[in-house]
């Protein structure tokens, strides 16, 4: 591809060439560079085809040819030409400042991966032109547009055998840039899909060699997931043979005693796959540390939830156009952190254990901290957590004292990654400074409370399982590292008020020791405060004292800006074609200046306002002002630099006290949710119960208190004596609410949360399964009934006897007889088979027959049958007359034989008229089956079609 983008400086023109307007409109295909800056557009295009090139020239970034007309459009800005080398060609451009909007814009929203292409000043004044990044979907690090309240994950999934897959696992491997958050793991291919969903990447990295094979396993699991796909050539040996070694098990912060780690060929074909991807992203902001040393990931401790019950139980999102409004986040969440917020959501569908390994080989690394996330399926990490919850609760001044600290900390995690990535600027400093002193006073607050409760009476008054508790956050508290110093050395070194306006002009690294301004050649004065040449006031913004050599530098740069204030009206600036030179202002002043030749001062030029003279020890003054400058500036850069590389050496205790300080965040918003909407600490053992006294869905109560209206609470008590139940029951009278509070119950429980009910024992659920609500797939050729089956076939193959289990109206969407059948098969089989905790609503009323179910009417006892441990219960409809009714949400035992569909259709406004022929018919279908012994036949339902007809002629 060649292009000619003209001349970065005005060139001489033929005096025969043609005007702007009528210049031909060129594409990158049919012009050839002939200027540097063209050489260099031409070279990026080539190397990034698949990006869209953004610029930099001068304040500006600028897309030219092909590119620009598509730019133009997606950013919907003004689309130009320009008149380069004797041709037109198209161009688009926006300010620096736009560069985060309209980023957002290209990656977020349109997907389009974007190479961000920067000028570099060379010595001889020329530039270098360079790509330092490319912005992807997966790689966002500190854009403005960035949700810090959530993870930005990218996801590389591969096998080692490549084309030739063999469907037993497959491997991943997944990170964060903008935390430094990096996790590896094994999956089998039955559970990609479900750990896709649950890990929520921005963006996915395949092999090329599966881009063009949509028969692929992957590829045909990846169809169903919505998210940007990148592909990358796998390098030749992902996995050498040193394979993996541990470096440490941090045993302190396992939940269980961790193994040696063995990581599969897949899982590192993973990890090339990913740090490959992102050292072509993030090229120069690439950290380079010493090994590459991701978290492995099991999935034995924590609670399965696979990609259909993180929707149907709405964890992340409500069911509402995708928004979070209704979601058991929304209702839950009270954090105050942007991370404590990151780490609740991983605490609701994610687990980690902590097993630290590298692989030698690989010299790419990106920092990775230990995230140990839920539902977790280990009592006592369960406990632990429980314990600061109960601790900040019986404790409100202590937990609103530390509420109001965390509310004022800032993200360590993602400050020390922006260092790593070397984007870290005095602000950063600033606020770790900060972050550090917050950790120190809610260290000092939260033991000073829990001394002052450890007298004698105090202790007399608490009970064993108060005292474990304080003990635990005692334990939590005592891990915070001790990073006073630290604070100290960037306190002593960053003048506050000045870093704070100055924002970034040192953290990018960008200043060379002379002004912009200088090499532009604008006239500049110097004021009497201490300023830089440009004229306006940009003081220093390290302290004198740090480093003390820097010291007289400043000293000269004063006295000099008091000498150049001695002379009324006199100011030294400087000109491009005029030198250092001294300039009058002032008009009053005009009238005298004979003496200032004998001074030795030669005039230039004049104005009717002002008179510029050359004068040598001005000008000497003037080189030595600007040496000076340089030498602070450079001097500030290498105190910057020492201080980023200070940040850098403490990252590990800084990210821990992250973590810590997180894991507060998330104890510190149960103990208010406790208190707010009266939750109680469940007890959870290894049983099979099942146990929960008048539990509540916490989104759906939340919504009814919000328009004035209670919330009903219902009991659950499964066991192993009655570990099925059937649950029958009106339309719109709380079934499917019943189903998903008992699942998010067990979810909250095993998270550490308290809960909503009176009371809970839960033994510990290993899988959370649900088959509730579907929608057709047609773009897949799937119908609504089909995809029902599908989960309810992925339920029966994974379910467990540690498993809870909840399914609404399996068997619907076809005719009455399969249906009956498929569902009466399926209670079959997780009563003998799966023998799992299971709640069963259904509109099949004959079902409960078919299970043995004897009783007569709503209250009449259950008599066993051949099903011993299933039971049956029920909600109702309360008749209030004249044709009024209101549901009775309380379960109860029994069966409930009528649905009372018609009450639903009269609630939704259906014509009266409709409403009344609905009601004929059912009532002659009742009549017809009762004579029929059974459904009625084809003969009778046509005598019920022509009654109905003839009584409404």
């Amino acid at each position: 591809m060649a292009l000619d983008v003209g001349t970065e400086e005005p060139k001489h023109t033929s005096p025969i060439m043609p005007s702007e307007d009528k210049l031909p409109l060129q594409s990158s295909r049919t012009v050839f560079p002939r200027t540097q800056l063209a050489f260099d557009i031409t070279e990026n295009l080539a190397k990034f085809p698949h990006c869209i090139l953004l610029t930099r020239v001068g304040n500006f970034y600028e897309s030219y040819f092909d590119q620009a007309i598509e730019v133009a459009r997606l950013l919907t800005i003004k689309l130009t030409t320009r008149s380069w080398g004797g041709q037109r060609v198209p161009m688009c451009g926006f300010p620096l400042a736009h560069l985060d909007r309209h980023l957002k814009r290209l990656v977020q929203t349109n997907k389009r991966f974007a190479a961000v292409c920067e000028e570099f000043r060379r010595r001889d004044g020329s530039f270098e032109r360079r790509v330092v990044r490319v912005v992807t979907p997966g790689t966002l690090i500190d854009e403005s547009f960035v949700d810090h309240f959530e993870n930005n994950y990218l996801l590389a999934v591969s096998t080692s055998e490549g084309r030739e897959f063999t469907p037993q696992s497959v491997g991943l491997a997944w990170t964060d840039v903008a935390t430094g958050e990096f996790y590896s793991q094994t999956v089998s291919m039955d559970s990609l899909r479900d750990e896709i969903a649950r890990i929520g990447p921005r963006e996915l990295v395949l092999s090329s060699s599966l881009k063009s094979d949509s028969s692929s396993p992957i590829q045909q699991a990846l169809a169903e997931e919505e998210v940007t796909v990148s592909y990358i050539d796998l390098p030749p040996d992902p996995y050498p043979s040193k394979a993996l070694t541990v470096l440490e098990h941090m045993s302190s912060e396992t939940e269980t005693e961790p193994s040696t780690p063995v990581c599969s060929h897949n899982e590192s074909s993973a990890i090339a796959l990913l740090t490959g991807f992102l050292q072509e992203s993030l090229l120069e902001h690439m950290p380079h540390i010493a090994a590459f040393s991701p978290t492995h990931q099991s999935s034995e401790s924590r609670v399965h939830i696979d990609a259909h019950t993180i929707k149907a139980l709405e964890l992340r999102e409500g069911n509402r156009e995708g928004g979070v409004t209704g979601s058991l986040m929304s209702a839950i969440k009270r954090t105050v952190t942007s991370s404590g917020t990151r780490l609740l959501g991983r605490w609701l569908c994610v687990h980690f254990v902590v097993v630290k390994v590298i692989i030698p080989d690989l010299s790419l690394i990106m920092l990775s901290l230990t995230r140990i996330g839920s539902p977790s399926t280990v009592a006592s990490t369960i406990n632990s957590r429980q314990a600061l919850v109960a601790v900040f609760h019986s404790l409100p001044h202590l937990r609103n004292d530390l509420v109001r600290l965390l509310k004022q900390s800032e993200d360590a995690t993602r400050i020390v990654q922006k260092f790593l990535l070397g984007k870290g600027d005095m602000e950063d400093l600033l606020a770790i400074r900060d972050t550090i002193r917050i950790w120190s006073r809610i260290r000092d607050i939260t033991e000073s409370e829990l001394d002052s409760t450890s007298t004698v009476t105090d202790q007399i008054n608490l009970s064993e399982s108060d005292k474990q508790d304080r003990a635990t956050l005692r334990s939590a508290i005592g891990t915070f590292a001790d990073l006073r110093n630290l604070a100290e050395k960037i306190d002593l070194a960053v003048d506050e008020s000045v870093a704070t306006k100055k924002g970034k002009t040192i953290a990018g690294g960008d200043v060379e020791g002379i002004d912009e301004a200088i090499l532009e050649g604008e006239d500049l004065d110097i004021a009497p405060q201490a300023t830089s040449l440009g004229g306006e006031s940009r003081p220093w913004s390290i302290k004198p004292q740090s480093p003390r050599q820097a010291f007289p530098t400043v000293q000269r740069k004063n006295d000099y800006g008091t000498r150049s204030t001695s002379v009324s009206s006199l100011a030294l600036g400087s000109a491009t074609f005029q030198g250092w030179h001294v300039r009058i202002t002032k008009t009053k002043n005009l009238r005298n200046l004979g003496e200032l030749s004998e001074l030795g001062l030669f005039e230039v030029s004049r104005s009717a306002s002002s008179r510029t003279y050359l004068y040598a020890p001005w000008t000497a003054l003037g080189t030595s002002l600007m040496e000076t400058e340089a030498a602070i500036y450079q001097a500030e850069k290498a105190a910057f630099a020492s201080l980023r590389s200070e940040v850098k050496i403490y990252g590990t205790e800084l990210r821990r006290n992250g973590r810590i300080s997180d894991e507060l965040d998330v104890a510190l918003a149960f103990a208010n949710l406790a208190e707010e909407l009266k939750l109680v600490r469940p007890t959870l053992d290894n049983s099979n119960e099942y146990n929960v006294v008048n539990g509540r869905h916490p989104a759906v109560e939340l919504g009814l208190l919000n328009n004035g209206r209670n919330f009903v609470p219902n009991s659950v008590h499964l066991h192993p004596r009655s570990r099925l139940h059937v649950i029958t029951g009106p339309n719109m009278a709380g079934k499917s609410t019943l189903l998903r509070q008992t699942a998010l119950i067990a979810i909250l429980a095993q998270t550490g949360s308290f809960v909503p009910a009176e009371f809970a024992r839960i033994g510990i659920v290993d899988k959370v399964f649900s088959r509730i609500g579907a929608k057709d797939d047609i773009y897949r050729d799937r119908s609504t009934f089909m995809v029902e089956m599908l989960e309810t076939a992925e339920i029966l193959k994974k379910a467990t006897e540690k498993s809870l289990v909840i399914m609404d109206e399996v068997g619907r969407g076809t005719t009455v007889k399969d249906g009956l059948a498929i569902a009466f098969a399926t209670i079959h089989h997780l009563y003998t088979v799966n023998k799992c905790r299971t709640l069963f609503a259904t509109h099949f009323h004959n079902l409960a027959d078919m299970l043995g179910y004897n009783g007569e009417g709503l209250s009449s006892p259950h008599v066993k049958g051949v099903f011993p441990d299933v039971d049956f219960y029920c909600t109702d409809v309360d008749e209030i007359g004249d044709g009024y009714f209101t549901y009775s949400h309380r379960m109860h035992k029994g069966v409930n034989r009528d649905s009372h569909g018609l009450k639903v259709a009269q609630m939704a406004g259906m014509p009266t008229g409709v409403i009344a022929i609905a009601l004929e018919t059912l009532e002659r279908l009742q009549d017809e089956a009762s004579t029929s012994a059974g459904i009625p036949n084809a003969t009778a339902m046509r005598s019920v079609g022509e009654a109905v007809y003839h009584s409404r002629q």
